[in-house]
C-alpha cells in the first residue's frame, strides 16, 4: 500500500479530533472559564509561575512530553505490522492522550497548579497521594537516568550532533531575553532562531566533537552523563522564561519544521509500505500483540508522563484557562503526528520486506536507528538531500527532544521533593537548591550505582517503564474522573480510557512478572510487584472516593 494513504488518513483523523472532540470536551466536560484567574497570575513569581503566550507554552508542553519515546515506541511496535500501531496511535491520541493531557492541565490549574501526585491527596485521599507520589518519583528517576544515557550514546555515535544540540541552549536564552525582557514580538526571534539552529547542523558536520578517551577513569559516555546532569541541575533552577520556555518553544518549531519536511517527502516520494498490515512472520520469542502493544507505544498514544508535565510545569504557566485545550490537546496531537510519521518511516523507508526483517530480527530492535535510517531515505528521495545530512538532521531532532524532556524531568523531580517537604513539614526539602541537588544525586546514584562506571544504571529499571507509565496514565485519568463526579459532570469520557489503559497495563505487568521470574531478575521482579501493589491500592482508594461522591450527589438530588 502507498504510504500517502496512511499519512493523509491519520492527519485528517487528528484534525477532526481537535476540531470537534476537543471542543466538546472543553465546553461540556471541563467547562473552561475564560474569566478564571490561573495560578500563573495568582501565584506569579517569574521563576516557575509565569503567564505565557499559548503558542510558546504549546512548544514547551509538546517538546517536554515528546522526547525520544514517541519515536522509539512506534519504531519498535511496527514489528507486529503497521496496522495495530497506526490504529492505537490515532485513536489513542484522539480519545485518550488528548483528554488525559488536557484534563491534567485543567485539574491542576483548578487546584493551585498542584502536581497530579499532590492533587491526589485533595481529590482521593492522603494514603493514595503518598503512594502515588512514590510511583511518580520512580518514573521520573527512570526517565532522567535513561535519557541521559541515551543522549550520551547519541553524542558518541553521531559527534556531528554535539554542536547543534548545545547551540540550541544559547539560542533559547537569547530568545527568552528578547521576548521577556526586551519585549520583542515573537515572530522574528522565532524565524532567526530556527534558521540558526538549522545552519549549525552544517557546522556540526564540519566540526564533530568527541570527548577524551579517559578522564578521571571515566570513558566518554559517563563523562557526557555527568555533564548532562550538571546542565539539567542548573537549567531546572533558572526562571522558566529564560531557558525552559524558549528552548522548548524553539525545539517545538524545529520539530514542526521536521514534521513538515518528513510528511512533505512522503507526499512527494510516495514510498510503498514494505511491511504487511499484520505481520505474521514474527521473530521467535516475540511477545503477544495484546496487551504489549499498548505499553510499547505509550508516548504517541497516551502516556502517564504527560500528566506529570501537564500538572507540573505547564499548569504553572497557563495564561488563561481556555488555553488548556490548545496547549494540552493540540500538544498531544503533535506527538501523535510524530508517532504517525515514525510508523511510515519505519515501514516505508526500507527497500524491501527482507531488508526490514534484517533490522527487526528480534523484539526490541529497530527503535531510533530504524527511524533515522528510514526517515533519511525518505527525505533523500523526496527533497534530494544527502542521506548523511538527513540522518544528522533527524538525530539532532531526537537528541534535542530527549534533552528537553530531561530538563523538564529534573524540574519535576524538584517539585515532587519540595511537595514532600511541605506535606511532611521538612523545611530543607522545600528549598529549591536542596531539592534539586537531591533529585540529581538520586539520578546519578542510579546511573553509576547500578550501572557502574558506564553510568547506564537507568537502563536496569527501563524494562518497567512501559507498564509503570501506563498505570500512571490510568491513575491520572481516575483522579480527573473523581473530580468530574464531585462537580456533577459526566465522567465516562475519562473513565472509559482509564479502564482500557489500566487493564492493558495491568495484564502487561503480569506478563512482565512471569518474564522477570523466569529470567531470574528478582530485583526488578520485586520492584514490579511493589509498583503494581501501589497502583492497585491507589485505584481502590480512588474508586472508593468516586463511590462516596456519587452517593453524595444522589442524596443531594433526592
Amino acid at each position: 500500500m502507498n504510504s500517502i494513504f496512511l499519512a493523509a488518513s491519520g492527519l485528517l483523523s487528528l484534525f477532526v479530533g481537535y476540531r470537534f472532540y476537543s471542543k466538546f470536551i472543553a465546553q461540556r466536560i471541563y467547562q473552561l472559564d475564560p474569566a478564571f484567574e490561573t495560578p500563573a497570575h495568582t501565584m506569579r513569581d517569574d521563576i516557575d509561575y509565569v503567564p505565557t503566550n499559548r503558542v510558546v507554552l504549546w512548544g514547551h508542553h509538546f517538546t517536554a512530553v515528546a522526547g525520544a519515546a514517541p519515536i522509539i515506541g512506534p519504531a519498535i511496535a511496527v514489528i507486529w505490522g503497521w496496522l495495530p500501531a497506526f490504529l492505537w496511535v490515532i485513536f489513542g491520541t484522539m480519545f485518550f492522550a488528548g483528554v488525559h493531557d488536557f484534563g491534567a492541565i485543567w485539574a491542576s490549574v483548578r487546584n493551585d497548579a498542584k502536581s497530579v501526585g499532590a492533587l491526589t491527596g485533595e481529590v482521593v485521599g492522603h494514603r493514595a497521594r503518598n503512594l502515588f507520589m512514590v510511583v511518580i518519583f520512580l518514573l521520573l528517576l527512570m526517565v532522567n537516568a535513561v535519557f541521559a544515557a541515551a543522549i550520551a550514546e547519541a553524542f558518541q555515535e553521531t559527534p556531528s550532533s554535539v554542536i547543534p544540540a548545545w547551540s540550541a541552549i544559547f539560542v533559547a536564552i537569547i530568545i527568552g531575553i528578547l521576548i521577556h525582557k526586551v519585549k520583542v514580538p515573537i515572530l522574528w526571534p522565532t524565524i532567526v532562531g530556527t534558521i540558526v539552529l538549522y545552519a549549525v547542523i552544517y557546522l556540526g558536520e564540519a566540526f564533530p566533537i568527541e570527548l577524551p578517551a579517559l578522564v578521571l577513569g571515566l570513558a566518554p559516555g559517563p563523562q557526557w552523563v555527568i555533564i548532562l546532569f550538571v546542565y539539567a541541575m542548573i537549567a531546572s533552577l533558572l526562571p522558566v522564561w529564560l531557558l525552559l520556555q524558549p528552548r522548548d518553544f524553539i525545539n517545538g518549531i524545529q520539530l514542526a519544521v521536521g514534521l513538515v519536511l518528513l510528511y512533505g517527502a512522503v507526499f512527494i516520494a510516495a514510498p510503498t509500505l514494505v511491511v504487511p498490515a499484520i505481520n505474521l512472520d514474527m521473530p521467535a520469542g516475540a511477545p503477544p500483540l495484546v496487551p504489549l502493544l499498548f505499553v510499547t507505544i505509550a508516548c504517541g498514544a497516551v502516556s502517564g508522563f504527560h500528566g506529570l508535565v501537564a500538572s507540573g510545569t505547564t499548569s504553572k504557566q497557563l495564561d488563561k484557562e481556555t488555553d488548556a485545550r490548545f496547549v494540552g490537546y493540540l500538544g498531544s496531537l503533535g506527538e501523535g503526528a510524530l508517532a504517525l510519521v515514525v510508523i511510515v518511516a519505519t515501514t516505508a523507508g526500507f527497500s524491501s520486506f527482507e531488508a526490514w526483517q534484517g533490522t527487526y530480527e528480534e523484539f526490541g530492535q529497530g527503535g531510533l536507528n530504524a527511524f533515522v535510517a528510514g526517515g533519511a531515505t525518505i527525505l533523500a528521495s523526496g527533497f534530494g538531500l544527502s542521506v548523511k545530512f538527513a540522518a544528522t538532521l533527524l538525530t539532532v531532532m531526537a537528541v534535542l527532544f530527549a534533552g528537553t524532556t530531561m530538563d523538564a524531568g529534573v524540574r519535576l523531580q524538584r517539585y515532587i521533593i519540595q511537595e514532600w517537604g511541605v506535606i511532611y513539614d521538612v523545611r530543607p526539602m522545600q528549598n529549591g537548591y536542596i531539592a534539586t541537588f537531591v533529585a540529581v544525586a538520586a539520578c546519578l546514584a542510579l546511573a553509576f550505582g547500578a550501572g557502574g562506571a558506564e553510568g547506564t544504571g537507568g537502563m536496569i529499571l527501563w524494562p518497567l517503564f512501559g507498564t509503570t507509565n501506563q498505570l500512571l496514565a490510568g491513575l491520572t485519568l481516575m483522579v480527573i474522573s473523581v473530580m468530574l463526579v464531585k462537580l456533577h459532570r459526566p465522567s465516562r469520557y475519562t473513565l472509559v480510557p482509564m479502564i482500557f489503559v489500566t487493564t492493558m497495563a495491568f495484564f502487561s505487568a503480569l506478563y512482565q512478572l512471569w518474564s522477570l521470574y523466569t529470567s531470574g531478575n528478582y530485583f526488578l521482579l520485586v520492584l514490579d510487584i511493589l509498583i503494581i501493589v501501589a497502583a492497585v491500592f491507589v485505584m481502590l482508594e480512588a474508586l472508593s472516593a468516586m463511590a462516596i461522591a456519587r452517593r453524595a450527589r444522589s442524596a443531594a438530588t433526592t
